[in-house]
């Protein structure tokens, strides 16, 4: 179980994935402001003045083993966003790569792509997974598309699966990768990395 929550860095061209700090807040409050991301209704990101107490949560669950906090750094080291290995199943060997947001400026680009290239590497190739899970609300068009590029596939949609914070019913569209699939999305993960733009 160790190795599934131990902080560790992940680093590529676009971006790299360091251990979510306390100190990053002021720099996370500024890429949410970029986009106002927390008044999106179907997604929660953390508003400006919540950020501590985001980190705070998300680094809780570390200590409990439930997740594992990346801060998202752009190209130049810039912090640009957060996302996690979550609901962490080691005895099963299952991932969710969740609880991602990133500043409107960055969205659209390749440190998305790289990104998840870099946490299905990790989760496939050294945690051994053998399905690595996404879920998103019914409504989030944009992550919806933005995961089916990817190349996870459609699981199924649980309704009324939760509450968001301002009363309405979730149902969340759960997708999925499994090992055996694996190699493909990651030849095509690169292929739209390196691809004439």
């Amino acid at each position: 179980m160790t190795a599934w929550i131990e902080p560790l860095t992940l680093t590529g061209q676009h971006v790299s994935l360091v251990p979510l700090a306390a100190a990053h807040a002021p720099a996370l409050a500024k890429a949410a402001r970029d986009g106002e991301l927390w008044r999106l209704w179907y997604t929660s990101v953390p508003a400006p003045e919540q950020m501590n107490a985001e980190i705070e949560r998300r680094l809780a669950l570390l200590g409990s083993g439930s997740m594992l906090p990346f801060t998202v750094l752009d190209a130049a080291g810039t912090p640009s966003g957060m996302t996690t290995f979550m609901h962490i199943d080691s005895s099963q060997q299952r991932v969710e790569i969740g609880s991602t947001w990133y500043a409107r400026r960055v969205q659209g680009t390749a440190l998305n792509t790289e990104c998840k290239l870099l946490l299905l590497t990790h989760a496939f190739e050294t945690l051994g997974c053998i399905a690595v899970e996404f879920r998103t609300h019914f409504f989030n068009q944009q992550s919806r598309a933005a995961i089916l590029r990817l190349g996870a596939r459609l699981d199924g949609i649980l309704r009324n699966h939760s509450r968001a914070a301002n009363g309405t019913l979730r149902d969340t569209c759960v997708y999925s990768i499994i090992e055996s699939e694996w190699p493909t999305v990651r030849a095509h993960l690169r292929w739209q990395l390196h691809k004439p733009r």
